[in-house]
């Protein structure tokens, strides 16, 4: 995500100047058609277009407003893994603390490492619908590095693993869905020989219910996309209204130079403003649609390798460890 103080105007031209592009030409060849060629028929009334326009903006604004509530959901969802995660810590540390179990403690704690890790990846996996393949976004790109897309995943999880949990994990489909299991299997057993009373066994599974909660929560925002009908007819009506601005616009330009010094060639005024008109709602609209996949890994997301890493330093620092992984700091401004 981006974590500076804000996104600069000369950002947002430099984001959407293919867009800016495409609506210049839209702009320009109407007006010259109906300047130099006197095609005044290609002048239609405002007042059509600006019913349009209201439409637009309420479907923009739907979808906006859609985009932002899956985007803040994600985000709820890892602050719960976050304090599930310290809460589990603790309960581990603390159950354990008595019976010399720090071996276990520790297979435990880099367990749930792994987890983190194999869930990130899994969020981060590419699907149809995201906008990362968008050309915008693949330039911005360029300013940040996103571990997932870079690293393998046997690499990241052969720090946390044995090599017999390691090579069981890689051949399951769901990995972090099956070293939960590997947590619930652990913690039985300890039960079993006696480590662990009733009480604590039921607090512990308790935990890793959470953890299974949570990470079916972000599959769902995952692996379900903003409804695809609600985005097309959004993007039709939007393309729709783009193209009927300039000529709803012509004939109130020209007007607007009659009996002054300007008359003539106030026509020309159409460009410009009909740039700006249509670059405002399309920028609206790819505002919303960088936030809709809130796990893609665009600028725009949440920081969920962050956020896996400084819960990964908490826990460590329970178990009082000297050696604690460095806290990632943001790549011009964005935070992964």
């Amino acid at each position: 995500m981006h974590a500076g103080k804000k996104y600069t105007f000369f950002e947002f031209i430099v984001w959407t100047r293919r867009d800016i592009y495409r609506l210049t030409i839209l702009a320009i060849i109407p007006t010259v058609l109906y300047h130099f060629c006197k095609f005044t028929f290609l002048s239609i009334s405002w007042v059509p277009v600006a019913l349009l326009g209201t439409a637009v903006s309420f479907i923009i604004s739907f979808k906006n407003n859609a985009s932002y509530s899956r985007l803040w959901e994600a985000r709820q969802i890892y602050g719960g893994i976050i304090n599930a995660s310290r809460a589990f810590g603790v309960m581990v540390r603390d159950h354990l603390a008595s019976k010399d179990k720090k071996a276990d403690v520790q297979i435990i704690f880099h367990r749930h490492f792994a987890w983190l890790t194999a869930l990130r990846f899994q969020l981060r996996e590419p699907r149809a619908w995201e906008n990362s393949n968008d050309p915008r976004n693949i330039e911005y790109a360029r300013l940040y590095h996103v571990s997932e897309k870079t690293d393998k995943l046997e690499d990241s999880l052969s720090k946390y693993l044995s090599a017999d949990e390691l090579k069981y994990v890689l051949s399951k489909k769901n990995k972090a869905t099956q070293l939960m299991a590997l947590q619930s299997s652990h913690i039985n057993k300890l039960a079993t020989a006696g480590n662990l009373s009733d009480l604590q066994l039921q607090s512990l599974q308790n935990s890793i219910t959470s953890f299974y909660d949570n990470q079916g929560k972000a599959e769902r925002i995952k692996n379900f996309p903003y409804p695809r009908h609600f985005s097309s007819i959004a993007t039709i009506m939007l393309n729709l209204f783009v193209f009927l601005v300039p000529y709803g616009l012509l004939n109130e330009f020209n007007k607007l130079g009659n009996g002054t010094l300007i008359e003539g060639y106030s026509i020309w005024l159409n460009i410009p403003f009909a740039i700006l008109l249509t670059w405002v709602f399309n920028s609206l609209d790819i505002v919303g649609e960088s936030s809709t996949n809130p796990f893609e890994g665009s600028a725009n997301d949440v920081p969920i390798t962050n956020i896996s890493r400084t819960i990964e330093i908490d826990m460590r620092d329970m178990l009082d460890e000297a050696d604690l992984p460095p806290v990632l700091t943001p790549e011009n401004s964005i935070l992964m």
